[in-house]
């Protein structure tokens, strides 16, 4: 009976990993309320398949083509003066940051897991440039079921106390 749940949970976890406007975390609110499915089966099956869609982004940012030849090359220079230059700048300054985070083995595993249970930093931004970083595939993957799993297994148990 709870193989069947745990497989539609996995499938939709996979989704909504990849597809922003499909909301896990509405998911499992709408197993725990419905009684339909065991929400604790649920959260779990979710926290596995947001990690599977997430590790896809990961892999396909770190083996896109022309990744290895790719030069580096100078951006484009802004004009300070105005409000787009100044954002401009601003996003490039928090991209690089956050790839050098990423990169660090003190700070890559501790933004990774904030990020995946918290959502702080965006989860779908932090496994784009964790793709482009220097972090393993493990230790990424490890991360984001760790906190995955908390924040989902965390709001199953709330939905099934009421």
């Amino acid at each position: 009976m709870w193989l069947w749940q745990l497989a539609l949970a996995v499938g939709f976890g996979i989704g909504s990993a990849v597809v922003p406007v499909m909301n896990a975390e509405a998911y499992v609110l709408g197993v725990g309320v419905s009684g339909a499915l065991d929400p604790v089966v649920a959260a779990i099956g979710v926290s596995v398949g947001q990690t599977i869609g997430k590790v896809a982004m990961f892999l396909a940012v770190r083996y896109r083509p022309g990744y290895a030849t790719r030069k580096t090359k100078e951006p484009k220079a802004v004009d300070l003066e105005t409000r787009w230059g100044r954002f401009v700048q601003w996003n490039r300054d928090v991209s690089k940051r956050l790839l050098d985070a990423m990169s660090d083995r003190r700070w890559g595993i501790p933004v990774t897991l904030l990020s995946a249970s918290v959502g702080i930093p965006p989860l779908y931004g932090v496994a784009l440039i964790g793709g482009a970083s220097r972090m393993g595939v493990l230790t990424f993957s490890l991360s984001v079921l760790i906190g995955r799993a908390a924040r989902f297994v965390l709001l199953a148990l709330g939905v099934s106390l009421v």
